[in-house]
């Protein structure tokens, strides 16, 4: 049998994405480089159902398209085993990154990539590697290294809400009233992942701003 990969058998890939511009796009990119999209979907139903039909090599999933890419993923990779499952979204926010990877995602790429590179990223994934771009793979290593968190106890009987240390030394100084450049200048990262760090926050302890979250720490003092 001819091995997957060459001309005579080129990768099958499944492209999931509720734009169609960005599907277009992609598959002129993916189809120059000798792959085949063997089906499209807008949504996450769509794309389960065309990957149970399809068994596609690799499944490369929007985010943000409704159902939920995430919920696609955890059904995909629970399913298809041998079906390697690679997001493609705008969103650089840390807990659409770690869901996507406990979903059993092998891959997060970023929309605004070089298109030329996509085909390279599957095909590293198809030969059992990781992708992940290099703006984000350090957030991935902080959270390893970051594994004991801490419970914050909101008030009121809520449920509370556990956050990294880094997460906690980020609450700490927007209390003492440092601003994202001048906490990140603190911590030696960048101001992205110092609003990263925020925007997890937030989504943590379920308020709608800074000014929210700092009241909050104060009230479990």
């Amino acid at each position: 049998m001819t091995e997957p990969g060459t001309p005579s058998n080129p990768w099958r890939v499944l492209l999931a994405d509720d734009h169609p511009p960005t599907r277009a796009g992609v598959r002129y990119t993916l189809e120059a480089a000798g792959m085949v999209i063997c089906a499209e979907a807008s949504d996450a139903d769509g794309a389960v159902e065309a990957a149970l039909r399809e068994l596609p090599d690799v499944c490369l999933l929007d985010i943000h398209m409704p159902g939920s890419g995430i919920n696609a993923a955890r059904a995909i990779t629970r399913e298809l085993p041998d079906t390697r499952v690679v997001m493609l979204t705008v969103s650089r926010d840390d807990e659409d990154l770690f869901e996507a990877l406990r979903a059993g995602a092998s891959g997060y790429l970023l929309k605004d990539m070089d298109p030329d590179r996509v085909s390279h990223a599957l095909e590293g994934v198809l030969a059992g590697e990781a992708a992940l771009p290099r703006t984000l793979l350090l957030r991935v290593m902080d959270e390893f290294r970051d594994r004991g968190k801490r419970r914050l106890r909101l008030p009121g009987g809520r449920k509370g809400a556990d956050l990294s240390d880094r997460e906690w030394e980020v609450l700490n100084l927007l209390r003492d009233g440092m601003s994202t450049q001048e906490i990140a200048t603190r911590l030696y990262v960048s101001a992205a992942t110092v609003r990263s760090h925020v925007a997890s926050i937030l989504k943590k302890l379920r308020v709608p701003d800074r000014e929210a979250a700092i009241r909050l720490l104060d009230e479990t003092d």
